[in-house]
């Protein structure tokens, strides 16, 4: 099991933050640094910034959003990243949600999955440098009725493939994923019930026919974002946490639409899920956090003394995690320093270490 770092947004006043983390990581042997988009920073920016000024970690995008770029826009992207960086560059990518694709970038949030699927077909082919040319429900390149021609990307990647991932919750976005990408992007995962996100994955490799039987997953690589936060206390090592929760479950989507909501009910959390969406989009944001069980974070999140944290990580090997991307959860750069120093000691010290 490798360690990934997520930098999460910039410009919240972590700019500086964010840089120091990413050059600790980069010292320390992580694999890679993930940065996200919603509507505010772009990825793209800070990818270039953080590539910049690191030597040796990978840099992702966690994710580029999919329906803020044409496809042929990310494959250019891409390719000047990786080419920046040395052959650094993870593409990750993801539908977002309808209020912020339909509210902020005014493109349909409709059919996601092959509106997916016909995207990363084209970002690979323009990334292969094949004169590109895609007749698809979605897409139509070149289009049928103007001056447009088939043409092909002038930069040549570093890398003869890079790395695609995608970011995925519903049952059906993970067999897509695990049919056509790379790796996988994921958010409250518990090894406990690993089986709610691996069983779709692992369907999804099987009918790509990437691989079969027990070796079905090899060459796949599983990154859940898990937040970590280090201390004696466990219940006050989950109370940072918390907030973050109730967002997700109660805030990120509407009440019919909300994936990750969805995703605490198949964990078995519906009764609590329907609590802390009510309280949230009531405005009671301390009560919806209150109201978030204790067992589901701890159960996807990474809490309490080092040596605890040391033993959870077997669990995460188990169930097939093979990036383990650390959101630390501290109130001060120092803190956090501290946090992504010490997971790095804990991870070789469980002898789980890629």
């Amino acid at each position: 099991m490798r360690l990934g770092l997520n930098l999460g947004y910039w410009g919240l006043g972590n700019d500086a933050d964010n840089l120091a983390l990413a050059r600790e990581a980069d010292a320390l042997g992580y694999d890679v640094a993930w940065v996200a988009e919603a509507y505010g920073s772009d990825a793209a920016t800070v990818l270039t910034w953080v590539a910049a000024q690191t030597e040796r970690i990978d840099v992702g995008s966690a994710v580029f959003q999919i329906p803020a770029r044409t496809p042929a826009m990310t494959a250019m992207t891409a390719a000047t990243l990786d080419t920046l960086s040395g052959g650094r560059f993870r593409l990750g990518l993801g539908v977002s949600g309808p209020q912020v694709s339909e509210g902020w970038h005014g493109v349909r949030f409709d059919k996601p999955l092959g509106r997916t699927r016909e995207y990363a077909e084209i970002v690979r082919q323009a990334l292969r440098r094949e004169t590109l040319r895609y007749d698809g429900e979605h897409f139509t390149l070149p289009l049928p009725d103007g001056p447009g021609k088939a043409i092909k990307l002038t930069v040549h990647p570093v890398r003869a493939q890079i790395p695609l991932y995608l970011a995925a919750v519903g049952p059906k976005n993970l067999e897509l994923t695990g049919e056509i990408a790379d790796g996988w992007l994921g958010i409250f995962f518990s090894p406990e019930q690993a089986e709610v996100s691996m069983g779709p994955l692992r369907a999804g490799r099987e009918r790509g026919g990437r691989a079969t039987g027990e070796d079905v997953m090899t060459g796949f690589d599983v990154v859940p974002t898990v937040p970590v936060v280090f201390g004696d206390d466990v219940a006050a090592c989950a109370a940072p946490v918390r907030g973050y929760t109730a967002l997700y479950l109660g805030g990120m989507g509407s009440r019919d639409k909300n994936f990750y909501n969805q995703l605490a009910v198949r964990m078995g959390y519906e009764e609590a899920a329907a609590t802390v969406q009510d309280l949230f989009l009531e405005r009671k944001h301390r009560e919806a956090a209150e109201a978030v069980p204790h067992e589901l974070i701890d159960s996807t999140a990474l809490i309490g003394p080092p040596e605890r944290v040391r033993d959870r990580l077997a669990a995460y090997a188990e169930a097939g995690v093979t990036t383990l991307t650390v959101s630390a959860f501290d109130a001060t750069l120092d803190q956090r320093l501290h946090t992504i120093r010490t997971m790095a000691e804990v991870l070789d010290a469980s002898g789980l270490g890629a």
